[in-house]
């Protein structure tokens, strides 16, 4: 069952990942061409998944929608990644009460969600795609600070860095070639658990209006503007809603499938 997890989240990811590499090089049609000729069509050979109500062909915009919501997640977490992996580790080595101090910080950052967050951005820079990457890493740097730390303090307490410690090894080498090595999985679980939340959040920024600004496709302005005809045509709102769960769904799958494999508690488990 483990097992299967795994290759669930790795083939709907690669899922994803695929349409986005194709949209790089192929789409059915100009995904930002409008005919007013051609709208509401439903699906057909012609148009797999029909065109909007611009005549534009919804299967080449979920492609290139793919390519955008990637780009914001890959971009998201590697902000809060880098910013929030050296806090946890400088929490962890720090004396208690500095640690603690660094912790409360941490977790007023958490209380101010993304959405307020790219709402404060776009008010002040505009509502682009710069702004929903920043609003959602800045957001979830507190989570990897709080996992780097727990996997951080548990590695400091075991004999093989207390004997390393013992032989003088500075305190920042200890922590690049032992502490880090050894948290690095967890972080990649909580990696593949934050891609899965920053393109739910992408999508809602999206519908919205406060990521990425029109004629670029994303799966969350494509919801938007389904609304209008959901009852005249109820599948404009069910392809990219479709596309967001999945994706959702294949990086949390996949996070779960990498906890399993990599936890050798969990592992015995199993």
């Amino acid at each position: 069952m483990k097992r299967l997890e795994l290759i669930a989240g790795l083939t709907l990811v690669g899922l994803v990942v695929a349409c986005a590499i194709i949209s790089f090089v192929w789409t059915p049609y100009d995904p930002t061409h409008v005919a007013a000729g051609q709208r509401l069509l439903p699906p057909s050979p012609e148009h797999v998944f029909g065109t909007d109500g611009f005549g534009r062909d919804v299967l080449s915009r979920l492609l290139v929608g793919a390519r955008s919501c990637l780009t914001v997640g890959v971009i998201s977490v590697g902000i809060a990644a880098v910013v929030g992996v050296p806090l946890g580790l400088l929490a962890a080595a720090l004396p208690r009460w500095a640690g603690e101090v660094l912790m409360r910080g941490s977790d007023i950052a958490q209380a101010i969600p993304a959405l307020l967050l790219a709402i404060l951005l776009a008010a002040a820079f505009g509502g682009s795609t710069t702004t929903a990457m920043a609003a959602i890493g800045i957001a979830a740097v507190p989570q990897f600070v709080r996992v780097t730390r727990a996997g951080a303090l548990q590695v400091l307490a075991s004999d093989f860095v207390l004997a390393a410690r013992a032989c003088g090894t500075p305190r920042l080498r200890t922590l690049r070639q032992h502490v880090l090595p050894n948290v690095a999985p967890v972080l990649g679980v909580q990696a593949s658990v934050a891609f899965a939340m920053a393109i739910l959040a992408e999508a809602a920024l999206s519908y919205l209006g406060l990521a990425t600004q029109p004629p670029t496709p994303t799966w969350g302005r494509m919801l938007k503007e389904s609304q209008d005809f959901l009852f005249r045509q109820p599948e404009q709102a069910l392809w990219p809603g479709v596309a967001v769960a999945l994706g959702v769904l294949g990086f949390n799958l996949l996070g779960d499938g990498l906890r399993d494999r990599l936890d050798p508690r969990l592992r015995e488990v199993a």
